[in-house]
This record gives C-alpha cells, structure tokens and sequence, in this order.
C-alpha cells in the first residue's frame, strides 16, 4: 500500500510539471480576473450573460463567449467530487486575514464581500492576498458523493496572479455569528456594492481544523480558468438553518455540476 501511494504522489508531480506551461499560457490568455463571479456582469436590460439553469447554463458556458472556451474543452475543471485522495504533507494553511471586508454585492450569481487589503494567506513557499470571498448553494465539491447545503469560496491571488481559493463547506446546525450578519444584511436586489457590517469577521467562517484536500483546477464560473491552486476543508462549519433558507431565497441553486478529474490525483492534509 506504501509503494502505491509513492507512486500516486510521482505520477501527480509528473503531471503538474507537464502542465506547467499550458496553465502559465492560460494565465496569461485570461488575466486572472481577481472578481470572476462579476466578471462580465451584463446589465438588466441584456440579461445574465451566464446562468446555472436553460439555455446560459453550465452545459453552455463554453458557447456563450469565445474568451469562455476553456470551459468546455479544459481539461482540468472544478469543482469535482471527491471520492478518493492520497495522504499527504501538506504544508499548513496560515491566515491572517483582514478582521472586516470592506463592501458586500449582490452581483446577480451570489452574494459576495470583497476586500481592499484582505490580509495574507501563506502555504509553503507562497504568499496569497485575500480579494474576496462568497458564497454557493448547495456546495459545488462533493465528498463521497454527497453536497453539503452550502459552500464559501475565499479568492486569493499571489504575486505573480495565480489564484489559490480555500473552500469552506457548510452544513445545517447552529447560529454561525459571521454568517448570521452575512444573511441579515446581504442585499435583496443585484446591484452596486454597498459598504460591509464591520462586525463581519470573515475568520469566523473557518472550522476550528485547517486539514485540507488539495488538487490543482479552475474557476467555477466563466471564464473557466485554469488557474486556481484548490484548498477545500476537510471540515465543515454549521450555520443556522434559517440563515441557509435566506440565502437560498435569493440563490436557490448557484452550484456548477461536479467536473471531471481526468488525470488528476486529490492529496489531503495527514
């Protein structure tokens, strides 16, 4: 069993090395938006440029805009389910976050609060700032085939614009304070952003573990990109139940479909 996973670990560092070059293209082709979810967002008289239902939806996004190609044809997408991963030593996650956001938008595909300076991520040898965070209903990852009610992406971008994203799952249970503030002011309509409860501490939305899968993907929204480093918890956070129901209100169902895992290998935090 020892020897297996040796060889599940080279093989996905082999893997990495080959596509090395096709990611730093990618990057340079899209420009790492730092605000995928309101990229692009189209007017009200135009409609949603992309949606997660009918005709705009996932199943379409490759088709809708030639710069949303990827989403179609890439080959190392997200989200996906997480049915297997190898241990592994991963180095920890340190953060030290901003204690409040600056503004919170209702950007017709979430609700998200973004950050002017959002305080620091380090893992290993790599320093990310934090840009925004938001939220996704049911969870976009599966583990072992199951969606938790409701998953939190933090946007991190380093200095060279590769984006890390930690991933947050959420699941039905007590009042979660940070949350509780996120629900009761989070803006009814899309619009413009609007300044942030200073008493939203974004810290408060993490588990009291920072164990973690890892694997190498995209944005989950057009353009696609390939270009996220993923840290998804292993552990989740609860959240009322009747914070979810709001949210759910304003977004039932912004979740794109699991992605394939082609060659890639998930390793988790020993």
């Amino acid at each position: 069993m020892l020897a297996k996973h040796v060889l599940l670990k080279i093989a996905y560092v082999l893997i990495g090395d080959l596509d090395m070059h096709r990611r730093d293209l990618l990057k340079a082709l899209t420009g790492l938006a730092l605000c995928p979810l309101c990229a692009r967002a189209a007017s009200s008289s135009e409609g949603p440029h992309w949606s997660y239902e009918g005709a705009h939806g996932p199943d379409h996004w490759g088709d809708l805009d030639p710069a949303d190609r990827v989403c179609s044809v890439g080959s190392q997408q997200s989200p996906i389910a997480i049915d297997a991963s190898i241990e592994a030593r991963l180095p920890p996650l340190e953060i030290a976050w901003a204690e409040r956001p600056d503004t919170i938008v209702n950007n017709g595909h979430t609700i998200q609060l973004n950050f002017g300076d959002g305080g620091a991520l380090n893992v290993g040898s790599q320093t990310y700032k934090l840009a925004q965070f938001h939220f996704h209903h049911p969870s976009e990852h599966l583990i072992d085939d199951k969606h938790s009610a409701m998953e939190a992406h933090f946007v991190h971008r380093n200095a060279t614009g590769s984006l890390g994203v930690i991933g947050v799952l959420m699941t039905a249970g007590k009042t979660n304070p940070a949350f509780a503030k996120i629900a009761a002011t989070m803006p009814q309509t899309a619009g413009e952003p609007v300044k942030a409860d200073p008493g939203i501490d974004p810290k408060g939305l993490l588990p009291a573990k920072l164990g973690y899968y890892a694997y190498s993907g995209s944005l989950t929204t057009p353009p696609c990109s390939e270009t996220v480093e993923w840290m998804l918890l292993a552990e989740p956070i609860e959240v009322a139940a009747a914070d979810i129901a709001a949210f759910a209100k304003l977004y039932p169902m912004n979740a794109r479909p699991a992605q394939k895992l082609d060659r890639r290998f998930v390793l988790h935090s020993v």
